[in-house]
């Protein structure tokens, strides 16, 4: 009796713990979903204290880094810079069904969702914390905010930030803006963030000309870049993006975005097998420097030209430029010995070649290359550009009517004592300069002594013009007033000045005296803003004739003068040579109808600190001066240049010459009478006797009726041919000279 009493006592108490308060009736169908309910709207309480918490942050650094892309004037690259290569382009500049690839490829809802897909990202979430790494799911809009407000990171709070900022900015921002920003933050492989960085990488075209079937493809890398990157994908991974492509497309038919018609048409688009990317080795790094300099002139502080983003067309043309580039090799490097010889080791080569129609830069030589030897010696303002500033004294002559100390007006055909070391009259400061290896040439025309390029004549000349007006016009042609003293030593060039600026001065000339500034920029845009580029042309700031004539008296320098290694039949020149105190620099300044270029060497020393070395012994030639290498190298970059040759001919407007009959000179006198401004063109090719049968041949006598004035003659481009320092250049001695003659 007691034990059944026990055994029906348990039974009833384990049907009290199975009733309404035990387990089973905690878990009732009405508690359970009590619980979901209350979950759900704890969830959507987080949610909504996450909207309000959460802002839309500033877009992370990465997302608005972008390269600058710098291109020839022919549009193609010459290089980018900048840590990200990307270039971030407007969404009308991408056809409208390329746009559409990517739609297709990612969020086909796109254009109707609000910017999240709750579904794929819940599984997202499920997959991060279960350990299940990155999944699909996200909307164009996800990814657009993941790239360019947040990170890459796996983590909850990351997902979570960018469900609540998608909704944001689906809220307050256009679907093109959003698409836009997907489509330029995005990475595509071969380093190239964007789709036009990826258009160059995979196919070597602009976004703008991208078809459907390239951006397919550009849009189907985005799932696996490394992997589906044609060149380097196994053959599992070519077949999965093949798959993809198809997908991308057929789901573009399925959108009523393709003709069935023209997608059955279409064939697998083969990108092309990657290239490096240029970057500053070589002349790249000169030109850009150049550029940014520029820029900088016209306001584009250089921080906001390092922080990216920039299109930057050049006005180099890129034939002339690899041109440029041979000719310094080929008559120049290709003769030095850096390794062995302490002189050839010091040689820097320069160059600046200007339209002179347009005042563009076609072509610029700054050195062996930016990555070895970096300042630009196209640029460099540190040495004298020597007599090549002779011709300036004649036009400041002509332009202002200047007269001898005797009252005649000067003219081309007007007469000059030549001697060495003669003392100039009617100067506050004294100057007597030596002429090269202390020649004496007597009495001489202004034409001779250009082509001669004799110093006392042009020491006289700037006391007649008076030094104050010879800077003037030297400013007015555009040289720099740097190191620009007001004596009579500035015939020989004393003051600082580069290639580019000595190209602007004589492409002035060329231009028939008005201005030109040297311009390589063509055009510089940014998503922001565009840069103005000032007209390289601008007003007359000599006369016509007085540009004319100086170029008249610069042929005769190329005919019969120390420029003569510049003279070929293949085209019309003018110009003027240049060698600085103690053999520092070497310049050959000269023009042709159609281009404008100036050449110069300069000794560099190679110790910390540099510091200017003489030239002399340069590839073991003697002397250095400009009638040598860089008038070499400039004859030979201006035929390739002019493809040849040119039959232009100087347009020249001069005064009608009146031939010259001075009387014979006298003991006593000093200077003849000239009663004319300007020669014949027979007048400017004096007969240059020379001790040497290598010589250029003398023109034919122009009747003058005293050819025995003008005593000394020899080879005008050899080391008594005029070219001289500020200075006797006691510690050099006379070389060889250049080779005569031009085949």
């Amino acid at each position: 009796m007691g034990r059944a009493e026990d055994r029906r006592a348990g039974r009833h108490g384990a049907r009290r713990a199975a009733g309404p308060g035990g387990i089973r009736g905690f878990f009732t169908l009405r508690r359970l979903l009590g619980a979901f309910f209350g979950l759900c709207l704890l969830a959507m309480g987080g949610l909504i204290v996450l909207y309000v918490l959460v802002s839309v942050p500033s877009a992370n650094a990465q997302a608005e880094m972008q390269s600058n892309v710098y291109k020839y004037s022919d549009g193609t690259i010459l290089t980018r810079t900048g840590e990200i290569n990307r270039e971030i382009v407007g969404l009308e500049k991408i056809p409208k069904d390329v746009q559409r690839t990517f739609v297709a490829a990612e969020n086909k809802s796109f254009y109707q969702d609000s910017g999240v897909d709750i579904k794929g990202t819940t599984r997202g979430l499920v997959n991060t914390l279960s350990g299940k790494g990155k999944q699909g799911g996200s909307t164009i809009t996800q990814q657009y905010v993941k790239n360019y407000y947040l990170n890459q990171d796996q983590t909850v709070t990351r997902k979570l930030k960018e469900l609540v900022i998608s909704l944001k900015v689906d809220r307050n921002t256009s679907k093109s803006e959003i698409l836009a920003g997907y489509i330029n933050t995005s990475y595509y492989g071969r380093g190239a963030y964007g789709i036009q960085a990826a258009a160059q990488a995979y196919y070597g075209i602009d976004a703008s000309a991208l078809n459907v079937a390239q951006g397919a493809y550009l849009a189907a890398l985005l799932q696996a870049p490394s992997q589906y990157d044609w060149t380097a994908a196994t053959a599992t991974a070519r077949k999965l993006v093949t798959e993809r492509w198809n997908y991308v497309l057929d789901n573009m038919v399925e959108q009523k975005w393709l003709d069935s018609a023209t997608r059955s048409g279409l064939t697998f688009p083969v990108p092309r097998t990657p290239k490096a990317a240029p970057g500053m080795e070589g002349q790249a790094g000169y030109l850009v420097e150049a550029a940014n300099d520029e820029l900088a002139r016209q306001g584009v502080d250089k921080a906001e030209i390092a922080k990216g983003g920039w299109t930057v067309t050049l006005s180099i043309d890129a034939k002339r430029q690899k041109e440029l580039a041979r000719s310094v090799d080929k008559q120049l490097e290709s003769k030095l010995d850096r390794k062995d010889n302490k002189t050839d080791a010091t040689v820097q080569a320069g160059a600046t070649s200007v339209d002179p129609k347009t005042g563009r830069v076609v072509a610029l030589y700054g050195g062996t290359g930016a990555t070895e030897h970096w300042i630009s010696n196209a640029t460099r303002t540190d040495y004298q550009p020597a007599s090549t500033f002779k011709p300036v004294v004649l036009a400041s002559a002509l332009e202002n009517g200047a007269e001898t100390q005797d009252g005649r007006k000067i003219g081309v055909n007007t007469r000059y004592d030549g001697t060495s070391k003669r003392p100039v009259e009617g100067s506050d400061t004294s100057y007597a300069p030596q002429n090269e290896d202390g020649r004496d040439y007597g009495r001489v025309s202004v034409q001779t002594a250009m082509n001669k390029s004799i110093n006392s004549v042009f020491a006289q000349m700037v006391v007649d013009v008076g030094p104050p007006e010879v800077k003037k016009t030297a400013l007015d042609l555009g040289m720099r007033d740097k190191g620009f003293p007001e004596r009579p030593a500035i015939t020989l060039g004393t003051m600082n000045a580069s290639t580019w600026d000595m190209a602007g001065v004589y492409a002035t000339l060329d231009n028939h005296g008005r201005k030109i500034t040297p311009t390589i920029v063509k055009s510089a845009e940014h998503k922001d803003r565009t840069v103005e580029i000032p007209d390289p042309v601008g007003n007359q700031v000599i006369s016509r004739e007085t540009a004319d004539t100086v170029t008249h008296v610069l042929q005769g320098v190329v005919d019969n003068g120390t420029g003569f290694e510049a003279s070929t039949s293949a085209y019309e020149a003018a110009g003027k040579t240049g060698t600085s105190e103690n053999n520092w620099s070497a310049w050959f300044s000269g023009y042709t109808p159609q281009l404008t270029t100036v050449v110069a060497l300069f000794g560099e020393s190679p110790k910390e600190g540099g510091g200017q070395v003489s030239l002399t012994g340069t590839a073991n030639s003697g002397r250095a001066n400009g009638g040598g290498f860089p008038a070499r190298i400039w004859a030979d970059y201006t035929l390739s240049a002019l493809n040849g040759g040119s039959d232009a001919r100087f347009d020249l407007d001069i005064a009608t010459p009146v031939r010259e009959t001075p009387p014979a000179p006298t003991a006593s006198s000093s200077e003849e009478q000239s009663p004319s401004p300007t020669p014949s063109r027979s007048e400017s090719s004096e007969p240059t006797p020379s001790d040497s049968a290598s010589s250029p041949p003398p023109s034919e006598p122009t009747g003058d009726s005293s050819p025995s004035t003008e005593p000394g003659g020899g080879d005008p481009s050899s080391p008594g041919g005029g070219e001289s320092s500020d200075a006797p250049p006691a510690a050099d001695t006379p070389g060889d000279g250049p080779p005569r003659g031009r085949p």
